[in-house]
């Protein structure tokens, strides 16, 4: 694992979401791939952040907001990324200090991929993947 990069570790093919897209559409697109998050983008393709499907419920449906005219940039947060030549570890680190469960990685100002707890989970070791997961759902 030691000379393994974030881009070895990612999925690749992360499809964003527009920044000026709707929570419904964000909500669709989880659905229809089957994840729990995705990178925001703005019209020049850079991240602006991450929404995942909590965001949606607790800072839209629970606020009483409208999902259909609330936009994900409204609700961009967490612009905690890793460039795709980054090591394992600081990967690992940043994610720790965070205390994030899902890591955009960028490559010539682009999003690559994203690394998931499920990626870690089919590339680390037992004892790293149950350090890592002690670190990010410990709460001091």
């Amino acid at each position: 694992m030691s000379g393994e990069t974030a881009k070895d570790l990612m999925s690749a093919g992360c499809q964003c979401i527009q920044a000026e897209e709707t929570l419904d559409r964000a909500a669709q697109l989880m659905r229809e791939m089957n994840v729990g998050a995705l990178p925001i983008c703005g019209s020049d393709d850079r991240l602006k952040g991450i929404i995942t499907d909590r965001d949606i419920i607790v800072k839209c449906i629970a606020e009483g907001k409208d999902p259909a005219r609330t936009t994900a940039g409204e609700l961009a947060t967490g612009l905690v990324w890793v460039p795709a030549e980054a090591s394992v570890e600081e990967a690992l680190t940043k994610m720790e200090q965070n205390q994030i469960k899902r890591l955009p990685v960028i490559e010539n100002g682009r999003i690559v991929g994203m690394i998931s707890e499920a990626d870690l989970a089919k590339n680390l070791p037992d004892d790293k993947l149950a350090d890592f997961v002690h670190r990010v759902y410990a709460r001091a």
